[in-house]
């Protein structure tokens, strides 16, 4: 099971974040096209992610309510055909999330840049837990947060499944 370091914030533009990661060594790494479906799941959260033509199964749980918002998750590649209506036959569909995600990298965090279908643009860190503990993530956490002066107070503390059900 992997484990990262999690905020989302809602934005309003782009280009001076993407100025900021650039300047402080960050690396745009690639633009991917993202559809989500969400699976009725007891036990956390359950998607099937479509990217760029290849599928994954992400299993996660996240504390919504605690201090930092860590989050456990497995992957779990998939290929055949109509994987999205195998899934659904197993399980209830709850929400489709389809969003154009600019990813950058700084040190050990994904920085996401999301345009989110009927919902707006968000950013997304992601500092991984490998190679490294959670203290040192949290420190480059909070380095990423200083440099691009992001404001806690208006974190969101949902996945785009919530905010879409809403």
């Amino acid at each position: 099971m992997a484990t990262n370091l999690e905020l989302k914030l809602k934005v309003n533009n782009f280009e001076a974040i993407i100025q900021i990661i650039l300047k402080q060594n960050g690396k745009f790494e690639k633009v991917l096209k993202q559809k989500d479906t969400y699976f009725q799941y007891d036990k956390g959260l359950l998607k099937l992610r479509e990217q760029n033509g290849e599928f994954e199964l992400v299993k996660y749980n996240r504390n919504e309510k605690a201090g930092e918002r860590w989050s456990d998750y497995n992957l779990l590649f998939i290929k055949g055909e109509n994987i999205e209506k195998y899934l659904s036959d197993l399980f209830k569909i709850e929400a489709i999330v389809k969003k154009t995600r600019n990813l950058y990298l700084y040190k050990n965090t994904r920085i996401h840049l999301d345009e989110v279908k009927k919902l707006g643009n968000f950013l997304e860190l992601e500092t991984v837990v490998k190679n490294i503990s959670r203290e040192e993530a949290i420190k480059e956490f909070n380095e990423i947060v200083n440099f691009l002066n992001l404001d806690l107070k208006n974190e969101i503390r949902k996945s785009y499944r919530d905010l879409i059900i809403l």
